[in-house]
C-alpha cells in the first residue's frame, strides 16, 4: 500500500494530524472550587482514505476534522501540495 507520508510508515501512530500538524495541548481541569488539575486536550483525529485522481491511488491519512473540511473545500491534491510547499513532508 502506498502512503503519501513516508516518514509515518512502520512507526507507532501518534496523535498528530498528518496535514495540519495539530497535536495534544496541555491545560487544567478547573473545578467549581477553582481547584486545578492537569489534563490534555486531544485533537479530533480521524483515519480517513482519500482518492488521488491524478495517480489513481488511495492514501490513508490521520487527519483532524478541520483538515477534512479543508480537503473538502480545496481538494486533496491542493491540500497535499500546500503541505509539501510548507516543508511539513
Amino acid at each position: 500500500m502506498h502512503t503519501f507520508a513516508p516518514h509515518l510508515e512502520n512507526k507507532a501512530m501518534s496523535r498528530v494530524c498528518d496535514l495540519t500538524g495539530k497535536k495534544a495541548m496541555k491545560g487544567n481541569n478547573v473545578s467549581h472550587s477553582n481547584r486545578k488539575t492537569k489534563r490534555r486536550f486531544y485533537p479530533n483525529l480521524q483515519e480517513k482514505r482519500f482518492f488521488i485522481p491524478e495517480t489513481g491511488e488511495w492514501i490513508t491519512l490521520k487527519v483532524s476534522t478541520s483538515a477534512i473540511r479543508t480537503i473538502n473545500k480545496i481538494g486533496i491534491t491542493e491540500a497535499l501540495n500546500r503541505v509539501i510547499n510548507n516543508g511539513k513532508i
